[in-house]
């Protein structure tokens, strides 16, 4: 029964995560620490293990677009992996009940954005927003589904290997994927359109929840049981919401998981503080 009620949790999660652009591991995580895992450590190992195959599901639906910046996503990684592990690393020396905390200061941070309606990528695209000249022809770079590579930008090779370790860090030491932290940072500090970030951002984010996982796993953070039902539901959940995404009012969706994450998040400091 609990197998059965967390592939159906992660189908639900993975279609709510698809719909509003956050990873699964805002709401995975709560999910096995208030129900299944005994430390939040191990919520988040568990979660990262399921974040690797729902971001080599999307990551090839973007593919098909040829909207990853596989080049950008190259220099990234070296980064992002290595704060990952770093992250999981450092959940050695916190509390169960101070990384709740921290995760529940990171989780209102998330939810405010969602109750203003808004996704991160679309946050940072309004801080970034300033008139432009008309472009020849503006829909040439999105014409039949496709990004055009001229819309690549130069950036800093440093700029970017920053970006990634915020990320990793981020990935690791709570148990997302990174893309609330990466997609934002990408948009702001290296110039990158929304949906070369997005999509280059899910690209990065497998190879460095698999190694976040993979400490957390050597760390005894990981728990296989809950793990496989989890990525089974959130790889078939991620199709459904990229399906029915065009069906139902997304800012309406957003507001509502909002609260629902705002409630989770003082749960979690609850817990941090009385634990």
């Amino acid at each position: 029964m609990e197998f059965f009620g967390l592939v159906v949790a992660a189908v639900a999660i993975g279609g709510v995560a698809s719909m509003i652009g956050v990873g699964g591991g805002v709401f995975m995580v709560p999910l096995l620490a208030f129900f299944f895992v005994p430390t939040t450590q191990v919520a988040v190992g568990t979660s990262l293990a399921a974040i690797v195959f729902n971001s080599l599901s999307s990551t090839l639906g973007y593919a098909r677009h040829r909207a990853v910046d596989f080049r950008l996503g190259l220099w990234l990684l070296p980064t992002a992996t290595g704060g990952a592990w770093l992250g999981a690393y450092l959940t050695n020396f916190i509390s169960s009940a101070g990384l709740s905390i921290a995760f529940g200061l990171f989780l209102i941070y998330v939810a405010l954005i969602m109750i203003g309606g808004k996704e991160p990528k679309e946050v940072a695209a309004w801080l970034r927003a300033k008139p432009k000249p008309k472009p020849d022809n503006p829909s040439a770079s999105t014409a039949h589904g496709h990004v055009n590579k001229d819309e690549t930008k130069a950036f800093s090779p440093l700029a970017a290997g920053l970006v990634g370790l915020i990320a990793g860090l981020a990935s690791g030491f709570f148990g997302i994927g990174g893309g609330a932290v990466m997609v934002p940072a990408m948009t702001l500090l290296l110039g990158v359109d929304i949906l070369r970030a997005v999509a280059t951002s899910l690209f990065v984010m497998g190879p460095s929840a698999l190694i976040g996982a993979l400490q957390h796993y050597a760390q005894g953070n990981v728990r296989l049981e809950y793990a496989l039902p989890l990525a089974l539901g959130i790889v078939v959940g991620a199709q459904l919401g990229a399906y029915t995404a065009t069906r139902v009012p997304k800012p309406f969706l957003r507001r509502l998981f909002g609260v629902v994450l705002l409630y989770s998040a003082f749960n979690m400091i609850w817990r941090g503080l009385t634990g």
